[in-house]
């Protein structure tokens, strides 16, 4: 068991990488400089300066060179290729760590049925994931210099479906009698957890709309708390507003950013007059320490018009809440009861 779980870390360690280059290649404007999708001899990077030249001019003929970055030297060019060519890198290198010690332990007979079909599952996103990717990328290669802001948001949003499908599972192949917590407890936990999942699709916009540097004030945005209806609604159907509206999106996920705070604040405060178990108290404080800095963080990113370093460092603290959100839900549930084969226990030495 020891082994399944070192390797599923290593898969989700794997994943965060991806997902911290992800967000640099965004912040960079870099999405867009392989215009190409070769999933098996894209792994190499230009190696000639013919190479190199062809990979530029194919960056020419797209509206983001044309209309942001015409006359940018090969040296610029360089810069922005090499994010994206990391962050393609890494998301091939997941697939080959996540497949190769897979078919081993399924060769092995080392995996339950539960957790064969659950890992497959895994598998099974992770190779649709490579293909959103691409998905999203032919968005900005034609009419716009930038990619689909839905087609960025779904990207993300299956990137952290698939990081929390990972560490779901090796939360639950750690047998653990449920923590005594009241239903109301769970409850809340469990929307915190829904409430997470909403603040990062609607991060996911703000990002693919560049929405973070436009409006830079706080606590006002666009001059009043809450703005007037006419600027949040102008969109038809009204719909849409919470998707093309630049003002709609970041102010939704300013107020999400609110409701996440108090709600942190209130399961905290319940889970310690309740007196449910230390570990459960101690999930809860801790979810709640992690949002307000993260509220913080976002604020500074904001005011500061989104540079990389506190992008980058909003993005790190997120996944950090979303890890101990996952963690807090799990053990409010329960652990499922361990259904490894003992042929693994016995050779992991784990069999107790």
């Amino acid at each position: 068991m020891r082994s399944v779980r070192a390797w599923l870390i290593v898969v989700a360690a794997l994943v965060v990488c991806t997902l911290m280059v992800g967000g640099a290649t965004r912040l960079t404007e870099s999405g867009l400089s392989i215009v190409e999708w070769k999933p098996v001899t894209g792994t190499i990077p230009p190696l000639t300066d013919a190479e190199w030249s062809r990979q530029f001019e194919a960056y020419k003929t797209i509206p983001q060179y044309r209309e942001m970055n015409r006359g940018m030297s090969l040296a610029e060019f360089k810069t922005i290729f090499w994010w994206e060519w990391a962050h393609r890198l890494l998301g091939r290198l997941i697939g080959a760590v996540f497949l190769l010690p897979f078919l081993w332990f399924l060769w092995r007979g080392f995996l339950s049925p539960g957790l064969k079909r659950r890992l497959w599952i895994i598998f099974v996103l992770g190779g649709t994931q490579g293909a959103v990717g691409w998905w999203m990328v032919t968005s900005g290669l034609s009419g716009r210099v930038s990619v689909s802001q839905y087609r960025l948001a779904i990207h993300f949003m299956l990137a952290l479906f698939i990081f929390s499908a990972i560490v779901w599972t090796l939360r639950q192949l750690q047998a653990r009698p449920p923590s005594v917590a009241p239903m109301r407890v769970k409850v809340t936990g469990r929307v915190l957890l829904a409430l997470l999942f909403l603040q990062f699709y609607f991060g996911a916009l703000v990002a693919g709309l560049r929405a973070g540097r436009v409006f830079n004030t706080w606590p006002l945005i666009d001059g009043a708390f809450i703005p007037s209806a006419a600027r949040l609604f102008f969109e038809q159907p009204w719909w849409r507003n919470f998707f093309d509206n630049t003002l709609t999106v970041q102010f939704t996920h300013r107020m999400i950013a609110y409701a996440l705070v108090a709600l942190a604040i209130a399961h905290a405060i319940d889970a310690i007059r309740s007196r449910t178990s230390p570990a459960v108290i101690s999930g809860a404080l801790w979810i709640m320490a992690t949002m307000i800095f993260q509220a913080v963080v976002g604020i500074l990113t904001l005011l500061n018009q989104v540079p990389i370093d506190l992008g980058l460092a909003h993005q790190a603290v997120a996944i950090v809440v979303l890890t101990l959100a996952l963690f807090h839900v799990e053990r409010l549930g329960g652990a499922l009861p361990d259904r490894t084969p003992a042929k693994l226990r016995l050779v992991t030495g784990d069999g107790g």
